[in-house]
């Protein structure tokens, strides 16, 4: 009876999945795995030819689309069929719909090793129908707090997915991510060596975290992304690593190469928090026995998934838009920190706004508090527009806390796209950065084309 209630719910999606491909192609990637689960409950782990040491999740707060599409790519180049959740949907759905897209009609995997992009929140429920031998943890930091509280729940509903025997991959430079390693007989610690873009941080609004293991605030020598850089506690002995297993060396982003135990590897895009990717896929590509070389062509070829950094030529001016988590500090000063790398004249727009997710919606700028914003000053911002239709004050406040004159500041309190255009063509600079949600981008780029003939780059090789 369970295989014929498997079989049932396998046929079904997949023939909701090829009406779905007819009528909207690259739409409903969750609900043809959706609807499998309501028939089967149990349905990921019914598939034959399912085997527990060949299935990878790769979870955590910031980075995993990108490691877990990077990792794909290293296994294509080498020949390796497999199936991985590559539009990033991460739920269970998601991880359902991807399976039945490599499996027979009889339910037989095709594939030789399953990836998954997994939502930290749901991996302890998507690791009990298939429960993964590699574990990689990118890094626990906070994250819309409307749905996760604070980092200590995530990091919990993590450790509680994870058994003596898995094996995990950790981030050598993030507090919680590395301490997770107690909980195992075996990690793989991988890191990234300070580079010409690590910095320090001592402004007034300048927060650590508590150690994950006895409380006390976590010191950082240096940072290499927000949160995340070379550590110790200064209550107990944990600190990270000098020497984790797999560490990026002598970065070079003027010749955009970078090394791992003595091999060059290529460099793709130059943004700092790219290079925990890198090494997070390097690392499991070298522990599945793919060669430096299958690893480096790979990486060499690698284009990152679309809508993380895009520019747009209009009226002579050209826009970087920096995609980033509104609900996330770390991705929020990743954005500041890789805008304030230009030293050239510009103007800055941020766009932060209400968070439109579940009732009740809110809004949120406590983030921008725990963000640094003093090279970005530092860096020949000429004017700053804060827009939106809920916080541009408060945006405003926070830039003027600063440090920054209050006639550098332009308040537009509308999401109207031609108030924010209007805005914008009054100031000579060409040079523009963007930080807001992406579908305000994505309605500034439909405007800008409408009325001024914006040509969009596509994704940015930063």
């Amino acid at each position: 009876m369970a295989k014929i209630k498997f079989l049932f719910a396998l046929w079904l999606a997949r023939l909701i999945r090829w009406a779905i491909n007819i009528v909207a192609p690259g739409r409903g990637t969750n609900l043809p795995g959706q609807i499998a689960l309501k028939i089967d409950r149990g349905f990921n782990g019914h598939f034959s030819g399912l085997d527990q040491a060949k299935v990878i999740f790769i979870t955590g707060t910031n980075g995993k689309s990108t490691t877990t599409n990077l990792l794909a790519a290293m296994l294509k180049e080498a020949g390796i069929p497999a199936a991985v959740n590559l539009e990033g949907a991460n739920l269970e759905g998601g991880v359902a719909a991807t399976l039945l897209a490599h499996a027979s009609l009889g339910g037989r995997l095709s594939c030789r090793y399953i990836v998954m992009e997994t939502d930290e929140r749901f991996l302890p429920l998507i690791s009990r129908s298939l429960p993964p031998d590699w574990l990689c943890v990118t890094n626990i930091q906070k994250d819309q707090v409307q749905r996760n509280g604070e980092p200590d729940i995530i990091y919990r509903k993590i450790a509680s997915a994870v058994n003596e025997d898995t094996v995990l991959f950790l981030n050598n430079e993030e507090p919680n991510a590395a301490s997770l390693s107690r909980l195992v007989k075996h990690s793989v610690f991988y890191g990234v060596d300070g580079h010409t873009k690590s910095f320090s941080k001592q402004g007034f609004f300048t927060t650590t975290l508590p150690c994950p293991l006895c409380g006390e605030p976590i010191r950082f020598y240096r940072y290499n992304v927000d949160n995340i850089g070379s550590f110790a506690c200064s209550g107990c002995d944990f600190r990270s690593s000098p020497a984790p297993a797999y560490f990026a060396e002598q970065v070079d982003f003027a010749k955009h190469t970078f090394s791992v135990a003595g091999q060059v590897y290529p460099l793709p895009y130059e943004a700092p928090y790219f290079l925990y990717c890198y090494i997070a896929a390097i690392a499991m590509a070298r522990e599945l026995g793919l060669s430096q070389e299958v690893i480096a062509a790979a990486l060499a070829r690698f284009i990152n998934i679309g809508g993380r950094l895009e520019t747009l030529q209009s009226g002579g001016k050209t826009i970087q838009y920096i995609r980033m988590k509104q609900e996330n500090p770390e991705t929020l000063q990743s954005a500041l920190d890789y805008i304030s790398q230009d030293q050239r004249p510009k103007i800055f727009l941020l766009g932060l706004d209400e968070l439109v997710d579940f009732h009740p919606h809110y809004t949120n700028t406590f983030y921008a508090f725990d963000c640094d914003f003093e090279r970005l000053i530092a860096s020949h911002v000429e004017h700053y527009i804060c827009f939106s239709g809920t916080v541009a004050y408060d945006a405003a406040n926070r830039l003027i806390y600063a440090g920054v004159p209050k006639e550098q500041i332009t308040v537009l309190p509308t999401n109207d796209d031609a108030a924010i255009v209007q805005e914008l063509m009054r100031y000579p600079c060409a040079n523009v950065y963007l930080i807001t949600w992406l579908y305000k981008y994505k309605s500034l780029e439909k405007y800008l084309a409408a009325h001024g003939g914006a040509k969009a780059d596509g994704s940015a090789a930063v």
